[in-house]
């Protein structure tokens, strides 16, 4: 999905129209108001993005879940030894509410800063935080989750054993499709 959302608008629809609705060239670049060349270009551009997107770092499943569910442990808890840990000091947090729900509106980048955001959620809120359910979220380890009534989600993507970022989804028309074990 992230892939997708970095995608230009017309490399995006050429790319849903032919490769996932299988629509030819023809009917592509009718859509798109341009010539069936233009539009097989729009559709190569867009598999070499999507492509370069993909993880590049795959972990086992039983370590994946292993560290989504210490990385839920510690910031419920507000272990900041475990978290430093866990965390590479670049790491980034990319939350998404969609403006529908109390979300955190820029990007947070740093070890040090993530733990301060993660410690001070545990205080405030940690009591209120259930893992749910171990998942893959777009390839990537992650997990669902609640705070509250809230139904959330959250995807890790690890390099060498760390976690490089973190994506946390709170926006609930995105989190409609989501079964529960």
């Amino acid at each position: 999905m992230m892939a997708l959302e970095r995608l230009s608008p017309l490399e995006r629809a050429a790319f849903l129209l032919h490769d996932v609705f299988g629509q030819s060239f023809d009917e592509v670049a009718l859509a798109l108001d341009r010539s069936p060349a233009a539009a097989r270009q729009l559709a190569v551009r867009a598999r070499a993005h999507v492509h370069i997107d993909r993880p590049r770092y795959k972990v086992e499943r039983e370590a994946a879940e292993g560290l989504t569910r210490a990385f839920f442990e510690a910031c419920k808890t507000g272990d900041a030894a475990v978290l430093s840990g866990l965390l590479a000091e670049d790491a980034v947090l990319h939350s998404d509410g969609g403006g529908k729900v109390y979300n955190l509106l820029n990007v947070i980048v740093g070890a040090q800063k993530l733990l301060r955001m993660f410690t001070s959620l545990s205080r405030k809120r940690g009591d209120e935080m259930e893992f749910v359910q171990f998942t893959l979220i777009d390839a990537l380890p992650g997990y669902v989750w609640r705070m509250g009534d809230q139904i959330q989600t959250t995807a890790l993507e690890v390099e060498d054993g760390r976690i490089t970022r973190v994506y946390t989804t709170r926006n609930p028309d995105k989190l409609t499709r989501i079964r529960l074990n």
